[in-house]
């Protein structure tokens, strides 16, 4: 049964996700936005069962369900012409809550540690605000593009119970090395753009990125989606 600080954990979510998007949003959803508003719908049933604690086979379903659609929303979205800032920007913070989520879930049994995955992103906005040139545009990645996808996998498998807990540990701990990896690299590159004469390569991967738009970091699906044909 689920607690009451569930419910509350859950009727919260819904507060605060209406609000943002009746703040943000323009216009009519578009196909892609009603699947990436499912998603984000999910989160918050991930959410509150993340405050409840004990359903641990329903979370992992509701969570695995999210996941999936994560792919879903954006073919939706360049099949159908729809691909919008806002959408992509609407995907890029449903992934990022959810990834939290996860790893608060995941640090109940394998250790206070495993948010740091969840709080990397959140992280590096606040350090924008007094760091400008992390807010940079970055060209399109695979790579970081997989990395992020491989968090919610790793964090799903992890919090399941259905991996053994040396397994489970050395996952996440992979998953973790991977997010900093790519973080790094990233915030290298940023940080060579920024101090570097616009000329030569630096200038080219400026003007790829600035012509896919000025996402920043955990913005890369605004990149690759514009940019897409």
């Amino acid at each position: 049964m689920i607690t009451p600080l569930a419910w509350l954990a859950g009727a919260l979510y819904a507060v605060a996700l209406w609000a943002i998007l009746h703040r943000c949003r323009r216009g009519p959803f578009g196909p892609a936005d009603r699947v990436t508003l499912a998603r984000a719908v999910l989160t918050g049933v991930v959410t509150a069962l993340v405050v409840d604690g004990s359903a641990v086979a329903a979370l992992t379903a509701v969570a695995a369900v999210a996941l999936a659609l994560d792919w879903v929303d954006g073919q939706v979205a360049r099949r159908t012409g729809t691909v919008s800032s806002f959408g992509a920007r609407f995907d890029m913070e449903t992934d990022a809550f959810l990834v939290l989520v996860l790893s608060v879930h995941v640090a109940a049994s394998l250790g206070a540690w495993v948010p740091a995955i969840g709080a990397m992103r959140y992280a590096f906005v606040a350090a924008s605000w007094s760091l400008p040139w992390l807010r940079g545009p970055l060209p399109p990645s695979f790579a970081r593009k997989t990395v992020a996808a491989v968090q919610g996998i790793v964090l799903v498998a992890a919090g399941s119970g259905a991996l053994p807990g040396p397994v489970a540990v050395a996952a996440v701990v992979a998953a973790l090395a991977a997010l900093l990896w790519s973080f790094g690299r990233d915030i290298a590159g940023l940080w060579r753009d920024a101090h570097a004469p616009a000329t030569g390569e630096a200038a080219k991967r400026a003007g790829r990125a600035g012509r896919a738009g000025r996402a920043g970091r955990g913005g890369e699906k605004v990149a690759e989606q514009v940019a897409a044909p």
